[in-house]
C-alpha cells in the first residue's frame, strides 16, 4: 500500500496527527542503535481507541498487505534497533503523558511519560522509581517496560518487573486488555472464557504446565536478563499465582501495545554517600567485589580509563547536562583529580560505591568500614565528600554514551556487544579473553557498567563508512557472544535484544526453548503485526543491511 493510500486509509478513523515528511521520516528512522529503517508513516494517537482502531487496520489489512505492522515507540533511546520499523511508528509522546495519583502501592502512568518528569513529581512524595537506566534523563517509561529496564539502582532495588503492578494493553485484535497477578481460581475464570483473551490465557497456561521444567531450567543463572520472553516468572506453581504482565515486560513491544502501566513506588531516602575507587589492577578485582558485595551498597558502578579521558576532554559539552555554574564547580572539584591523572596517569578502572540512609551516621560508618577493609589493597580511594561531587562523577557514568555518541569525530558508538552479564566470580578469567578479542580485531572501545551484577556495557566506536569496519560486527560479535555463553551469562542484562541480538536466541537458550519463545509470538501476535525484525523474528542479514552509514 503506498504511503497516499496509506495515509487516507487512517485518516478515516485515526483522531491523532499522522507524518510522513522527509524530515520526520529521517528523524523517526533512528534510535539510539546503530540503525537506520526509515518508516512508511508516523501516528501520533490521541487515545487508546486511536490505538485500537490501528490495530485492527492492520489486522485487517495484512493479508493482502504483509509490510503493514506497527511499532511503538517514546522516548526513542533504544540502543538495538527496538524503536525503529520500515512501516508505521506508533509515537506515545505526545499524547500519552498522563500521570495518576502518585502512591506507593500503585501509581498510574501512561507511556509516553518521561522518567525525568514523573521522578520530579515521585520525589516531591519521597518516592522513586529504582529501576530507572543510565538514561534516566531522556528516557520514557513505556521503554522502561518494553526493555525491562534496570541500572545503577538494580544491584539493591531489582528490574522495572519487579516494579509493574498492572498493565493494560491492546492485542492483536485490537481490543484493550487489563493484566495482573491472579490466583489459580481466577485463572480458571480466564481460561473458561470463549474468546480471545481466554484462549491466550489457556495456550500459555498450557505452554507452563507441559514444559514447565524446561522452562524453569532456562532462565540464565544471573542476576537480571532482558533477552527471551519472561515465560519462567509467568506461572508460580508452589503459589498457584498466574501472572501475564510478565510476559509483556521486556518484550520490546512484540506481543502487544502498552497504554497504561501501574507501578509500585519506594521510599527514597534523605542522605546517600559516595566511596571512589581507583583500579589498575585487574587481578585483585574479585575479591574488591566481593568485599564490596558483602557492605551491601545501594549501586556498585564502573567505567574505565577510556571514558574518564573522553569526559575529561569533552567536559566543556557537560555546559548542557550541568549549566555554566555546574561545569564550573566540576571543573574546580576535579583539580586535584586532573593533577594526579597528570603526574600518575588515569586509573584503568573508576569504581563508585554508593550507600544510602535515612541516617547519615549509618553511611559514614559504613563508608569507614569499607574504606578500612580496601586498604589492604593497592588502590586509591577518594571519598567525594559533597552532593555535587558526586554528582559529577554519577554524571559521567551516566552521560558517557550520549557524550560518545556526539562528540567522537568520525566515527559513531556501535553498541552490539554492550550489555552482556556473567557471575563478577567469573570476570578475572573472563575479562581477559574480552580484551584479547577487541584488541585481536583492532576494535576502539569504552567499558562502564554495573560492576556488582557482573553487567558490562562495552560501546565500540567504529567508522560505519569504512566496509572493513562493518564486516567486523558479526565477527566481534560471535565471539564475545559465544565468551559469555561459556561462562554461563546473558548477552543482554537490559537493554534487551532488538535487532542485534535476536537471531542469538536460539543459539542462547536452545531449539526447544527458542520453539516456546515462537509460540508465544503466535498465539499473543498470530499475524506478527508488532514490531517486527525483534526477537524471534530477528535475522542478522537484515540487521546488517541497515547499518547506518551517515550521521
Amino acid at each position: 500500500m503506498d504511503t497516499v493510500t496509506l495515509t487516507k486509509k487512517i485518516q478515516e478513523f485515526f483522531k491523532g496527527e499522522i507524518l510522513s515528511d522527509p524530515k520526520a521520516l529521517k528523524f523517526y528512522s533512528h534510535d539510539t542503535s546503530l540503525f537506520e529503517v526509515v518508516p512508511q508513516l508516523i501516528v501520533f494517537p490521541l487515545d487508546s481507541e486511536d490505538v485500537s482502531n490501528l490495530v485492527k487496520f492492520v489486522s485487517e489489512n495484512k493479508q493482502d498487505f504483509p509490510h503493514l505492522s506497527l511499532t511503538a515507540r517514546s522516548g526513542g533511546t533504544d540502543m538495538t534497533g527496538g524503536a525503529i520499523n520500515d512501516s508505521i511508528i506508533v509515537d506515545f509522546s505526545k499524547h500519552f503523558s498522563q500521570i495518576g495519583e502518585i502512591r506507593a502501592e500503585g501509581t498510574v502512568v501512561q507511556p509516553g511519560v518521561f522518567y525525568r518528569d514523573f521522578e520530579k513529581l515521585t520525589l516531591e512524595k519521597g518516592l522513586f522509581l529504582p529501576s530507572y537506566p543510565a538514561s534516566k534523563n531522556i528516557c520514557a517509561l513505556g521503554g522502561m517496560i518494553s526493555n525491562n529496564a534496570g541500572g545503577e539502582k538494580t544491584l539493591a532495588h531489582g528490574k522495572t518487573i519487579d516494579y509493574v503492578e498492572n498493565l493494560k494493553i491492546i492485542l492483536a485484535d485490537g481490543n484493550e486488555y487489563s493484566f495482573e497477578k491472579l490466583t489459580y481460581q481466577q485463572l480458571l475464570k480466564k481460561i473458561r472464557q470463549d474468546d480471545f483473551e481466554g484462549r491466550i490465557y489457556k495456550k500459555i497456561f498450557q505452554l507452563c504446565e507441559e514444559n514447565y521444567e524446561l522452562i524453569k531450567q532456562s532462565k540464565p543463572d544471573v542476576s537480571k536478563n532482558s533477552t527471551g520472553f519472561n515465560i519462567w516468572d509467568v506461572w508460580d506453581k508452589e503459589k498457584k499465582e498466574f501472572d501475564l504482565t510478565k510476559i509483556f515486560i521486556g518484550a520490546q513491544g512484540t506481543l502487544g501495545i502498552n497504554i497504561e502501566a501501574k507501578l509500585r513506588l519506594i521510599e527514597a531516602k534523605k542522605h546517600n554517600g559516595l566511596l571512589v575507587i581507583y583500579l589498575n589492577d585487574m587481578s585483585i578485582l574479585p575479591q574488591i567485589i566481593n568485599d564490596v558485595l558483602l557492605s551491601k551498597p545501594e549501586s556498585f558502578e564502573v567505567f574505565d580509563d577510556r571514558t574518564l579521558s573522553l569526559a575529561l576532554k569533552f567536559m566543556p559539552q557537560f555546559i548542557k547536562i550541568l549549566g555554566l555554574k555546574g561545569t564550573i564547580d566540576m571543573g574546580l572539584q576535579f583539580l586535584p583529580d586532573l593533577i594526579n591523572f597528570a603526574t600518575k596517569g588515569l586509573p584503568k578502572f573508576t569504581l563508585l560505591v554508593e550507600f544510602d540512609s535515612d541516617n547519615p551516621t549509618d553511611i559514614s560508618q559504613r563508608i569507614e568500614k569499607l574504606k578500612s577493609i580496601l586498604s589492604k589493597y593497592p588502590v586509591r580511594i577518594e571519598l567525594a565528600e559533597t552532593d555535587k561531587k558526586a554528582l559529577n562523577f554519577w554524571t559521567i557514568r551516566r552521560e558517557s554514551f550520549n557524550l560518545l555518541r556526539k562528540n567522537v569525530k568520525n566515527k559513531h558508538t556501535a553498541p552490539f556487544i554492550d550489555d552482556f552479564i556473567v557471575k563478577p566470580l567469573y570476570l578475572l578469567e573472563f575479562f581477559p579473553k574480552l580484551i584479547k578479542i577487541l584488541v585481536e580485531n583492532q576494535i576502539d572501545y569504552t567499558i562502564a557498567g554495573h560492576m556488582g551484577d557482573g553487567n558490562f556495557h562495552i560501546i565500540p566506536l567504529m567508522d560505519f563508512r569504512n566496509k572493513k569496519e562493518i564486516e567486523k560486527i558479526p565477527v566481534v560479535e560471535e565471539k564475545v557472544n559465544q565468551l559469555v555463553f561459556d561462562y554461563h551469562g546473558s548477552i543482554s542484562a537490559e537493554h534487551n535484544e532488538g535487532m542485534i541480538r535476536g537471531y542469538y536466541l536460539e543459539k542462547m537458550y536452545g531449539s526447544k526453548m527458542f520453539e516456546i519463545f515462537k509460540k508465544i509470538k503466535h498465539i499473543l501476535d498470530p499475524e506478527d503485526i508488532f514490531n517486527p525484525h525483534k526477537k524471534t523474528d530477528a535475522n542478522l542479514n537484515y540487521s546488517l543491511s541497515h547499518i547506518r552509514n551517515h550521521f
